[in-house]
Formats: structure tokens, sequence, C-alpha cells
């Protein structure tokens, strides 16, 4: 029987009248690893508002002194270096062209930002190398995001082309559930879809969700409108564009969308959310109170992950944040978005523990701890 699973954004939690979470992730589902969409939704967050965080401790500081890639007019062309590291893909490997990626990272404030559909660029590259999308995430990175993965999958669904995707949709990720059903690679696949049938419709999100219902597996499908979703919140009218999103409108497309797709929208739509209201947490509190009634703590939970995500997981300014929710429900629900994407990110409990002991009294803290302590069982 398949377990208890992380889903387009968070684990299923404590009880969840806290709800939302079962929206997407139903008892049957199986755990996914790190490179879980708790990880993706926190990069839609961070990319929508132009944060990152530094994930390249790791880069020498020989190779951090580097001159930057593209100069001149072309430093913040993503065309340049989209060319500079499809280009070096295709030269000299995937591995060649990561290499770069991290050297470039803590200097390059433009890469920062735009790292994860850099990534994209380098499996999309991958996916006319190695066209078995096996053999090409057995050369996979996650960093960044997990944009490897998804750009695979562009690739492999430009290869194939709309008119014949619906007799090969339930193909493509066929190698890598085999291997292991549910895993982290599997999951990327099917999410990776999302991202792909929105690129060959020309970020039709609408058709695309439909798109994702020819998968014949219902975690698979979800997980595929999880890569839908994140695609529109993370347009940036640079490089991407949709017309699935409304400043006007906050809560559009979640809004619109048929029932059994709202639980996903909502755990991605707090980020886009928080770019309209120049980062208004309390703001989004009132806009969440506004969703259809079954998924306001849905909403609240995806903003707890932003209240994390935005403070680079910092206890006492996700504290602070959590508590601008007006009640308990806000609140509490606030805190298992934010205690799950303490513990995604660090892939430990230790930091999500100091969060549920700072906490203002003894039901929040009870609700930290307990979702806490379900949500590491994945580690």
């Amino acid at each position: 029987m398949k377990q208890l699973v992380l889903g387009a954004a968070l684990l299923a939690g404590v009880g969840i009248g806290i709800a939302g979470w079962n929206v997407f992730l139903k008892k049957e589902q199986p755990p996914v690893s790190q490179g879980s969409e708790e990880s993706l939704a926190r990069f839609a967050n961070q990319i929508v508002s132009g944060e990152t965080r530094n994930e390249s401790s790791n880069v020498s500081g020989s190779e951090a002194q580097n001159p930057s890639l593209c100069v001149g007019q072309e430093q913040a062309d993503f065309s340049c270096y989209e060319k500079v590291f499809s280009d070096l893909t295709h030269n000299e490997g995937v591995a060649a062209a990561f290499a770069l990626l991290r050297a470039e990272y803590p200097k390059n404030a433009y890469v920062q930002t735009q790292c994860h559909p850099l990534t994209h660029v380098v499996g999309n590259a991958a996916a006319t190398l190695y066209p078995d999308v096996s053999e090409a995430y057995a050369k996979g990175d996650s960093f960044c995001w997990s944009g490897y993965y998804h750009g695979v999958l562009e690739g492999v669904i430009g290869r194939i082309g709309y008119s014949k995707l619906e007799s090969e949709m339930n193909n493509i990720c066929e190698g890598l559930r085999d291997a292991r059903a549910y895993g982290f690679d599997h999951y990327n696949c099917v999410h990776g879809l999302g991202h792909g049938v929105m690129a060959v419709t020309n970020n039709e999100l609408f058709q695309s969700l439909e798109t994702c219902d020819i998968l014949n597996d219902s975690w698979e499908a979800a997980s595929c409108w999880s890569g839908a979703f994140m695609e529109n919140v993370i347009i940036d009218n640079k490089n991407h564009y949709t017309k699935y999103l409304r400043p006007e409108e906050p809560l559009y497309p979640c809004n619109a969308v048929g029932e059994q797709y709202k639980g996903t929208c909502y755990l991605m739509q707090t980020s886009y959310m928080l770019k309209v209201t120049f980062g208004d947490f309390e703001k989004v509190f009132d806009l969440c109170s506004q969703a259809e009634q079954g998924y306001r703590d849905t909403c609240y939970v995806s903003l707890g992950r932003d209240a994390s995500g935005r403070s680079l997981s910092n206890v006492e300014q996700t504290k602070a944040t959590c508590n601008l929710g007006k009640d308990f429900t806000q609140r509490s629900n606030c805190v298992i978005g934010a205690v799950k994407d303490f513990i995604s990110y660090f892939h430990s409990d230790i930091q999500a523990k100091e969060l549920c002991a700072s906490l203002d009294g003894a039901d929040l803290q009870k609700v930290c701890r307990d979702t806490a302590e379900s949500y590491a069982t994945i580690l």
C-alpha cells in the first residue's frame, strides 16, 4: 500500500482541518524525498520575489573570482546565459554545466535569480543528448530546485509534440516509475511533465491541466498539475509569459480552475499574492480568507511556507510573520507550512524544533511539534 506523502507543496499534517493538504495528499500517496514540491514551491516564492538563498557554499574562492559569463549589456540578458549553458552541456556534458553554474552563482545576482530557469536550459540540452528519460535523469543534479529534471521533460515533450502526447503521456516516466515508484526521480519526472506540457501549449494553463489528466495514476496527475501551476506562478514576463495571473485578482486562477485542481493551485498561489502586495503578509492573510471555504487553510499553510522561505528559515522572523494571522486558524496553519519548509530545506528537524519551542502558547507549540514529528518521517 502506498504511504502518506509529500505533495504539491508540503506533507499532509496534523489533522488537517488544517485540511488543505488532503486535497492533494491522499492517504495512499507515498513519500517524496527532499527534492519535493515543498522546495520547488519555495523556489517559486523566491524567484517571483527576486530572492534566492546561496546554495553554493562548496564553491571555492578562486572559482568565485572568475569574471562574469555575460558582460556589458548582456549581463542581464537571459539569452546570453542560455546560449552559454546550452553550448556547454552539448559540448562538455551536464556535469561541466553544473560546475560552471555553481561557480557563477555566488558572484552573479542575475544567475542567482535565474538559476532555476538556467537549470531548465541544461535539462533541455541533456534531453537531446540522452533521449531516454531515465538516462538523462541519471546525469542529473538537483541544484536550484531540481530545474534540470523539469528541463529534461520539457525537451522530451517538445520532441514528442503535442499531437502525439496523449498516446505517449503514460509511458514517459515509466522507467523511473519502475525503478522506484513515487520516489524522488519519479516525482520530478511527473512534476516535470507539468512544466513540459505548459511549454508545448505556450503556457495554456487550463489545457495543460487537462493534459495532465491523461495520466492514469491520480498521484502522477496531481504531481503534473503542480508542475503546471508552478510554471504559471514563476512567470517573469521576460523569459516566460502567462495570461493566467491577474494583479487585480490575486486569487486567480485558483478561484477559476476545476474543483480537483484548487488545492494544488492554492499551495502555490501565495508566492504570487506576495508579489502583487509587495510582500505584505498581513494583506495576504486577508486575501486567503477570501478564498473558497474549503481552501482557506491550504492558503494559510502555503503562506507559512513563504514565511519560512522569505526569511531564509529564520526562527524569530518566521514566528513574527505567522503571528500576523488574526486568529488561531490562520496562525496554526501558517506554522504548519513553516515547520514543513524548515524540515524540507534543512533535511533535519533540529531547526524546526527551535521554531516550535519559540512559539507563544501551548496549543500552537503542539500543532508545530505534531507536524514536525509527522513530517520528519520523510527524512
